[in-house]
């Protein structure tokens, strides 16, 4: 049975969207604490195989309650496969890259998603990025990076691009086709057996990939402590993030649900604080300022947009305008 023929659900209201994005970019932020915690106990690809695994078994009961699996046909496979695969290549580019390259480095990289994203849903959406938005995206990514490298400019200009680096970019393109083909690709079917088969399909390739790997992990040295960072994976950062983002995306398009990815290095300064890390330095505080203006530019400019349109075509909004 195919789902490309069921007709789009109802757009949510901006301020639901725009709630939801930020839970979902806050749990974000509460991973990489998580990861940093258990990433000594399991290879890399490993945990990536086990989060997706889980996620998939955890989540396929309330899918199959709530809306049915359903039988994808062949080319509802190959939409998920394709999502899939470009989610596969972002998580593959970011561990090999981190054997050549630092964390800093990445982290900086990644701040140009949104960026990047602008422009791929400007070819493959024919998104209109307005003025406002053209300024607040290098502005946000400037500010994020700012964020990453604590204020440090000494740190900035020494930073060297290797093969690392190129790797994790490419790495980040594939993230932004992703981002931007989950709205090209979905056909209306509900959005939680979209995640699901995304899910099911992503952890195909990651078996694929992590083959080599699983012999040689001794399972039964595993802490318990780690089994419990993967269930949170798994469900908060897995399962709950890539439905609301796939879902924000269906909304309110590519550019905007990334511009989120500002606030990334933002909320886990945050996050430290609330677990007792000392007050970052004052010279960080005009990176966050930048990052945290940004998204709220990226955000309102979408809002202003939506209402110019819906008031000259005197039809709803579309959606997915930066």
């Amino acid at each position: 049975m195919s789902f490309a023929d069921r007709p789009p659900r109802k757009a949510a209201a901006n301020w639901q969207v725009q709630g939801l994005m930020l839970i979902a970019t806050f749990l974000v932020a509460t991973s990489f604490p998580v990861v940093a915690a258990i990433t000594d106990s399991v290879d890399s690809s490993v945990l990536t195989f086990l989060r997706f695994a889980l996620a998939t078994v955890l989540f396929a009961p309330l899918v199959a309650w709530r809306y049915g699996l359903g039988r994808p046909g062949l080319y509802d496979l190959m939409r998920y496969g394709v999502l899939s695969f470009l989610l596969v290549t972002f998580f593959w580019c970011m561990f090999a890259s981190l054997r050549l390259t630092s964390p800093l480095n990445t982290a900086a990289i990644f701040s140009l998603s949104p960026v990047i994203t602008a422009g791929i849903a400007a070819v493959l959406l024919r998104d209109r990025i307005g003025l406002s938005a053209r300024i607040a995206l290098p502005i946000g990514a400037a500010g994020a990076i700012w964020v990453v490298f604590r204020g440090d400019l000494a740190a900035m200009m020494v930073v060297r691009i290797g093969a690392g680096d190129l790797l994790f970019f490419c790495g980040t393109i594939a993230f932004a086709v992703y981002s931007t083909l989950v709205k090209v690709l979905h056909r209306g079917e509900p959005m939680a057996r979209m995640t699901f088969w995304i899910l099911a399909t992503g952890t195909v390739w990651l078996f694929l990939l992590s083959v080599p790997d699983l012999s040689r992990v001794a399972w039964t040295e595993i802490p318990a402590t780690t089994f419990a960072g993967i269930a949170y994976l798994s469900v908060f950062t897995t399962i709950v993030t890539f439905f609301l983002f796939q879902w924000g995306t269906t909304q309110i398009g590519p550019t905007r649900v990334t511009s989120y990815t500002f606030l990334n290095s933002v909320l886990v300064l945050f996050i430290g604080l609330a677990f007792g890390d000392a007050l970052p330095p004052v010279a960080i505080w005009p990176g966050i300022g930048l990052a945290i203006s940004a998204t709220i530019v990226l955000q309102l400019n979408g809002v202003h947009k939506g209402l110019k349109e819906r008031t000259i075509s005197g039809a709803p909004a579309p959606q997915g305008r930066a």
